[in-house]
């Protein structure tokens, strides 16, 4: 069984938060602290994970997904409840009785400052809970719910354009300068956030004008999937007001934007200087791979990234390690907080180009 447990790595690291945010205070800080100890030090210590074994009971594996959904809903319930001058759904009286600690008492007195962890803590969670599971559904184009659940999961992080942009320009354009999502060499990770959001969205945009005047549907109407998704995001913002106030709109949209930050941080790790001829299929080593053990098992195998490009419309569970294609320095989150320090991702990753020239040719044609 344990083959289908690790993948719940990701249910249990949300625990630290939830018991940070009741705590109150500088606990508020273990959601995050937990994050970078378990993923960080767990990728150094526990090492590589290159077993492909054989999943007979996928529906558990599916089943894992689609729990992100109410997942991600307790801890957009317990952001505005850290903020709610009510005791939102009785939360805090149910605890006092449950454990004999005073949550609304602790709460009573949060400082500001203690809600800068909780928020950075809160992406990262929104990222890895809604982001990661949203991106293997919405690649599932055929199947309708896969396709509604993913969608609200990106809505979270106000990115449901993603599933537009992400499979239907992304996966065609990657390593090339059509590709919003892929960095050029020399370009920072701070750059790179504002340029792929701001050229993600047009392009979602662009891909979903032509798809509906193939269709003969106009654009401002029901049909228009983007629209549909921003509809998705002001929803939680209106419950968001609805239940917190004005402060719980603004810390909700605070961790909103910061997850949508972290998803273009993966995505440059994941393409960071890769150069493809347009005309050239997507070849395994036209994106940065990682085997390490426990980013594959918190991030449903997307750390298996050269192979999803290879065969995009492959589930998680069945996705190659490829040890041989190009490798990342380390894990996802350790390579995520090496890129946030420029001069340091640029001294590691230029070696690793040169090479990469070296072995595939300057723009991706292998030799």
């Amino acid at each position: 069984m344990w083959k289908y447990l690790k993948f719940c790595l990701f249910h249990a690291l949300t625990l630290p938060f939830f018991i940070g945010v009741s705590l109150g205070g500088l606990w508020m800080a273990l959601g995050l602290g937990c994050l970078l100890l378990v993923i960080v030090a767990g990728d150094v210590l526990a090492g590589d994970d290159r077993t492909e074994p054989d999943y007979h009971y996928s529906w558990l594996l599916n089943g894992l997904l689609y729990s992100s959904l109410p997942l991600i809903m307790l801890l957009f319930f317990s952001l505005l409840w850290s903020v709610s001058s009510q005791d939102l759904f009785g939360y805090g009286q149910w605890l006092h009785q449950w454990s004999g600690y005073d949550a609304l008492a602790a709460r009573a007195q949060n400082q500001w400052w203690h809600y800068l962890a909780l928020s950075a803590g809160a992406a990262l969670l929104i990222a890895m809970v809604a982001t990661v599971p949203a991106h293997e559904l919405t690649h599932r184009t055929s199947n309708r719910l896969a396709m509604l659940v993913g969608r609200w999961l990106l809505a979270f992080s106000w990115d449901s354009s993603f599933s537009i942009e992400h499979v239907y320009g992304h996966h065609r354009y990657v390593g090339t300068a059509r590709d919003p999502a892929t960095a050029p060499r020399g370009r920072t990770v701070y750059a790179h956030i504002l340029y792929a959001t701001l050229g993600g969205n047009i392009s979602a945009w662009q891909i979903e004008q032509k798809r509906l005047a193939r269709l003969k549907q106009p654009v401002l109407s029901y049909h228009n999937r983007f629209l549909r998704g921003v509809a998705m995001s002001l929803c939680l913002c209106v419950l968001a007001y609805a239940l917190a106030g004005w402060q719980g709109l603004l810390l909700f949209s605070l961790c909103a934007l910061l997850a949508k930050a972290t998803l273009e941080v993966v995505n440059y790790i994941e393409h960071y200087g890769i150069e493809r001829p347009l005309n050239q299929p997507v070849q395994p080593y036209h994106s940065w791979n990682s085997t390490k053990r426990i980013s594959s098992w918190a991030s449903f195998n997307l750390t298996r990234h050269s192979h999803h490009h290879a065969r995009a419309q492959l589930p998680f569970y069945q996705l190659k390690p490829y040890p041989d294609a190009p490798n990342l320095p380390t894990g996802y989150l350790g390579s995520m907080l090496l890129a946030l320090i420029p001069p340091l991702w640029f001294r590691l990753m230029t070696p690793k180009l040169a090479q990469w020239d070296q072995q595939y040719g300057r723009h991706g044609a292998r030799r």
